[in-house]
């Protein structure tokens, strides 16, 4: 891909993202620039992937093709206010936060600025992302798919209508969080019955791991590879009845519910 990549901000999400994007060699490091509020962030982001830095979210602007906000919500219009007359005249503006919409960076923007709407997910570090995207109708398909590639790099993407965007953290922005409660939990429970702590860890994480490419690479539903642990009169179906009990389900959809709300008050 010959293009600049830009990042204004360079939190969590961000390195994860870069260092995804670094590990896949999609892009040279020297067409990836990030800014960020302080000198100790950058220093640490240059030291780790090696690549350009500036203290002027100007100067991302003026260099990137693909310009990624990557910025906390309610700091979008602070900052595009500040970039709107440095971008490029092709530039494309992409957004990773939760609750901002097309219509939000167009507003900001005050022209028909080509804007991508995604929300990404850490494990974008390990090259296993899950990234939602939405475009508005100033993007051609050939730069979507510029976009896309961008982000296959460091995981998977799939394409949703703006109108469900809300709903994405719920299910891959914010559920690695419910995952990484599993997996604690499962070895707290190993460690209980006298399994070593790190040992307790590997075997959940394997574990779920290995459920999820189930999953993925063979089709079949859910349900029905529940089923096929399920031995009738074994331990695995008591074990699904004590969370059925205890509302296991249940309590992941409130979870998910809550989340959706969240981001709807955000702005």
């Amino acid at each position: 891909m010959n293009k600049t990549i830009g990042f204004i901000g360079a939190g969590k999400m961000a390195q994860a993202m870069i260092e995804g994007i670094v590990k896949s060699h999609v892009i040279p490091k020297e067409k990836i620039i990030a800014s960020a509020m302080t000198e100790k962030t950058l220093e640490k982001i240059k030291r780790k992937y090696n690549i350009v830095t500036s203290l002027h979210n100007q100067e991302v602007a003026r260099v990137a093709d693909i310009l990624i906000l990557a910025v906390k919500p309610d700091l979008h219009e602070l900052v595009i206010e500040e970039i709107q007359s440095e971008i490029k005249q092709k530039a494309i503006i992409v957004t990773i936060a939760a609750g901002i919409s097309l219509m939000d960076i167009e507003r900001a923007f005050g022209t028909k600025v080509r804007a991508v709407r995604t929300m990404p997910n850490t494990p974008a570090l390990v090259g296993e992302g899950m990234t939602a995207l939405c475009a508005n109708d100033y993007l051609s398909e050939e730069e979507l798919l510029e976009v896309e590639h961008l982000f296959t790099s460091f995981g998977q993407t799939e394409r949703v209508e703006e109108k469900l965007m809300d709903a994405v953290p719920s299910i891959s922005g914010s559920s690695p969080a419910y995952v990484y409660l599993l997996i604690e939990a499962m070895a707290d429970g190993g460690v209980r019955q006298g399994i070593p702590r790190e040992k307790a860890y590997r075997l959940a994480a394997q574990a779920v791991l290995g459920a999820a490419k189930m999953v993925l690479e063979t089709g079949i539903h859910p349900g029905e590879l529940k089923d096929q642990v399920c031995t009738p009169g074994g331990a695995t179906i008591e074990a699904v009845a004590a969370l059925e009990r205890n509302q296991f389900r249940g309590a992941i959809m409130t979870a998910m519910e809550s989340c959706t709300k969240k981001v709807k008050s955000l702005l």
